[in-house]
């Protein structure tokens, strides 16, 4: 459920009340910056997932590719 446009102006108005007209940009501003933040964080973590899954599936392939010529001896 979607809150109205009457309920959206109170919050706003109650947010300029706390914090001020003027340190509003700031608060907005840092908001942002910690939500850029967060995606680049996460990226970074998938990225590196990915990369560790591709080394995975390499190492598979070149085991199966190239297995290990092992002799064994039996006395």
């Amino acid at each position: 459920m979607m809150p109205s446009v009457q309920q959206l102006l109170i919050v706003l108005l109650i947010i300029v009340v706390l914090f001020g007209a003027k340190k509003i940009p700031d608060l907005a501003k840092g908001l942002g910056s910690g939500i850029k933040n967060f995606k680049k964080a996460v990226k970074e973590e998938d990225e590196e997932i990915t990369a560790q899954n591709t080394k995975i599936e390499q190492d598979k392939k070149e085991s199966v590719a190239n297995p290990a010529n092992e002799t064994t001896k039996v006395s």
